[in-house]
């Protein structure tokens, strides 16, 4: 919907400085998106990590017009419209609480600690048929990204389906203001977040603000819910125990399908469900609750519930044939998730030429023309540089897209393939389901063995800022990428930080420096132990070095003149007690003596490393480093008349002394959720999950043994399943022969047995299994920091243990 200025300001209580002409039809909080252009309204939020009003000067020059602000930037006056209001985030939900009130049709808002985005889906396929559906792109249920989700309705819907998270007290009524649902649904409460909240029923009564205004609330039977809802809201509850409940259900598992046998009032009648699972089994009787609440018939619910299918909800970055990167998103394809997939797409470019390979989008509320007219501006806006459609309606409309090919089937495509000359690009693979696109991932995919180790891109984004609320607005970041990103994987990860817009990048050697710069990654990158061999090569790609010892310093710049350079960056390190590497304090006078006056290099920071930052029984001595620090670090920055930047703090650090947190900090193994402090790590999310799969299942009877040694004997007749990996892979053999396990179906499963090179057994004689099941190895169950501590080392070592031969995949929710 287009909205003038002045509208605009009226709605949100604002002072405009500058012109009042011109329409606004696009909502943005993200400077990074290549789809703001002259119709956008930036939204400049403020937050504890970050403050967007330092982005607007680019973005006027990107051609942005009109922002909303809490002040107008230096030197911007007269450059744009600017719209001043106390408070960004604010303005953005009043905006969208507006938006949301011009429409009145049918809205389900939906909460809960688990299960809401899988439910909205299923939603989405279930009514759709007989509905113009919007509803939330993704995970769109934040303070942030529910007014986005809602200011995406237009005139032609008539149902929406909108999440709602939260994760503390006092965040729902704002939420409820903006979707304003006419049909609440309750989905399971969890222990998610549970650390926001005093108990369990203030957890449930701040859900179920949500619901202020609604009619109807559908929910699974529970007391606390029962005793809390309001008089003048319709409860509509279903149980597996208690008969009380409007629905009564009783589940019978058949092969891999349930048989749901549901009694309603006098009526009774089965279902089937292609799951087994108790999750799935409990969204899907959500989603019966919706049909019986709407009036469908039996034999309707019947039809279409069969038809239910796992929800894929992770954008996956693969590795591809022939110098490829595959964004995988081949089970959705709408407009607005559209939108996010050619931002993600951006942010995780590895070469130059982008790819979208696209099925016909299915948008309902708009005609084809308008819709593929809003496409071909997005994907010109997104630069991308072909096209390929596949289907018969993006066909008929393939003139409005630039350099674009289009075949009417997935199986035209393939007769095609060949022809395509896939090679040294980034390609997003977006579909919707019956399109089979995951046909077209494998075969783009570089082929590997079934091991993977996942990477949770929006984890490692969730663990970068919360080491960023620990920081003073002033204080820059580091974060480390050495050792293959703590074997979580280089490249991709370091993309994801520049665009967070940390300050620098460490690593440990300049090869992975260069391997960064290779793959496009502008930031700045400190090489934290050069070799003098090295330091041609730090020049030519623009790293800079670390120097800790006259004689680098000396053979630096040696070269640095040779070169005839002026003022190539460098980075002193001093050891003030760790006893590794540095200059030490007697040799700080004839450091100076060699740096004063000295025109090749600029001395771009100065830092040091703690021995014993994560370690509290040792704070003495934490604190006569700092002092040591703060001495010679300001005496060379006195003698050499100078200001660099100074930093001394790793992960440990930043939390338990932060009294010292200089100009900048140095984040490491933080990032990637790993915390030494018990209560810190609540607060982290796990990044790095490394799963494989079952090769084969075998019984052995008593007295039959497993693997090398015969150090496994069977006492009783035991299921034992291989799984492809093994110590080559990184796996410890101490984590064999009962003292380690895998997850399997959420249960335990013993190893037994020694490691093999490619391989470990397991004993599943309790677990209900098949072969090709998926196994974790590591990640929520057990933990990186629990295999850790069993084996009497650090998480470090279990985590860059992990060999290169095991595939990343790195995903985003």
């Amino acid at each position: 919907m287009t909205l003038s200025i002045p509208n605009i300001e009226k709605i949100l209580h604002a002072k405009r400085f500058g012109d009042s002409n011109g329409t606004i039809d696009t909502i943005s909080i993200d400077s990074r998106s290549l789809q703001n252009n002259e119709k956008t309204l930036f939204f400049a939020l403020v937050g504890p990590n970050n403050d967007a009003h330092i982005y607007i000067s680019s973005l006027i020059e990107k051609g942005v017009r009109c922002f909303v602000v809490t002040h107008i930037p230096e030197g911007l006056t007269g450059k744009a419209t600017f719209l001043v209001v106390e408070n960004t985030l604010d303005a953005l939900q009043r905006y969208a609480a507006y938006y949301r009130s011009l429409f009145k049709f049918p809205v389900f808002g939906l909460t809960g600690s688990n299960g809401k985005t899988i439910v909205k889906e299923w939603l989405n396929f279930l009514l759709n048929p007989d509905f113009n559906i919007i509803r939330s792109p993704k995970s769109y249920n934040s303070q942030v990204g529910v007014p986005l989700s809602v200011i995406s309705i237009n005139d032609k819907h008539n149902l929406g389906i909108f999440e709602a998270g939260i994760s503390k007290m006092n965040e729902m009524e704002k939420l409820e203001t903006i979707i304003k649902p006419t049909i609440g649904i309750i989905t399971n409460i969890g222990t998610a977040h549970d650390e926001g909240f005093e108990d369990l029923e203030k957890k449930i009564k701040e859900k179920l603000k949500l619901f202020k205004h609604s009619k109807l609330i559908i929910y699974q039977k529970n007391k606390i819910i029962d005793a809390l809802i309001e008089s003048n809201i319709k409860a509509f509850s279903w149980s597996y125990s208690d008969e009380t409940a409007d629905v009564f259900v009783r589940r019978k598992a058949i092969e891999d399908k349930t048989i749901l046998q549901i009694r309603y009032g006098k009526d009774n009648f089965d279902i089937q469900i292609p799951f087994q699972d108790e999750a799935s089994i409990e969204n899907a009787v959500t989603c019966l609750m919706v049909l019986l609440s709407f009036k469908y018939d039996k034999k309707t619910i019947q039809n279409r519930m069969q038809w239910l299918y796992p929800v894929e909800m992770r954008l996956k970055v693969k590795t591809g044939i022939n110098n490829t990167t595959l964004i995988d998103d081949s089970y959705s394809s709408d407009f607005q998730s559209l939108k996010i997939a050619l931002d993600f797409l951006e942010s995780q470019k590895q070469y130059k030429n982008k790819t979208v390979i696209l099925s016909d989008i299915f948008q309902s509320g708009l005609s084809n023309e308008e819709l593929y007219t809003k496409v071909a501006q997005l994907i010109k806006n997104n630069k991308i540089n072909r096209v390929i459609g596949i289907g018969e309606t993006i066909s008929a409309f393939k003139h409005k897209l630039t350099n674009c090919i289009t075949f009417k089937n997935t199986a035209d495509f393939f007769l095609n393939f060949n022809y395509l000359n896939f090679v040294n690009e980034t390609i997003l693979i977006k579909g919707a389901r019956h399109f089979q696109f995951e046909e077209i991932v494998a075969a783009l995919e570089e082929k590997t063995h079934e091991t993977v180790l996942e990477i949770n891109l929006n984890s490692i984004s969730h663990n970068l800022s919360f080491f960023k609320s620990k920081l003073k607005p002033t204080t820059k970041m580091m974060v480390m990428v050495k050792a293959f990103g703590y074997g979580n994987g280089g490249f991709e990860i370091a993309k994801l930080l520049e665009h967070h817009k940390v300050d620098y990048l460490g690593v440990a050697f300049a090869d992975e420096g260069i391997s960064l710069k290779n793959a496009g990654i502008t930031l700045p990158i400190m090489v934290m132990n050069p070799e003098t061999t090295s330091f041609s090569s730090i020049i030519q790609y623009k790293l800079e070095p670390e120097i800790y010892s006259l004689k680098g310093l000396n053979a630096f710049l040696n070269i640095a003149e040779k070169r005839k350079l002026k003022h190539f960056p460098i980075h002193v390190k001093l050891d003030t007690g760790m006893h590794r590497l540095g200059f030490e304090e007697e040799n700080l006078d004839e450091l100076i003596a060699v740096l004063k006056d000295n025109k090749f290099v600029t001395v771009k920071s100065i830092l040091s490393h703690m021995a014993t930052s994560d370690d509290l029984e040792h704070q003495d001595f934490a604190h006569s480093q700092i002092d040591l620090f703060e001495k010679l670090s300001s005496k060379l920055m006195a003698e050499l008349q100078i200001k660099p930047i100074r930093h001394i703090l790793n992960t440990s650090g930043i939390s338990n002394f932060p009294e010292a947190q200089y100009d900048m900090v140095r984040l490491g193994i933080g990032l990637y959720g790993v915390s030494n402090d018990v209560e810190e790590q609540k607060y982290l999310e796990n990044v790095g999950t490394l799963k494989s799969i079952i090769s084969q299942i075998r019984t052995i009877q008593a007295g039959e043994s497993v693997g090398y040694g015969r150090r496994f004997v069977a006492e009783k007749p035991t299921k034992i399943a291989t799984i492809p990996i093994g110590y080559a892979d990184g796996i410890s053999r101490h984590w064999g022969n009962g003292v380690g396990f895998v997850t399997i179906n959420n249960q335990k499963a013993t190893i037994v047995g020694s490691i093999c090179m490619d391989m470990l057994m397991v004993d599943i004689t309790e677990i209900n299994c098949k072969e090709g099941d998926s196994v974790i190895i590591f990640g929520e169950s057990p933990s990186v920091s629990f295999i850790a501590e069993q084996l009497q080392t650090i998480p470090y070592e279990i985590l860059t243990s992990i060999s290169q031969r095991v595939k990343r995949v790195f995903y985003r929710e």
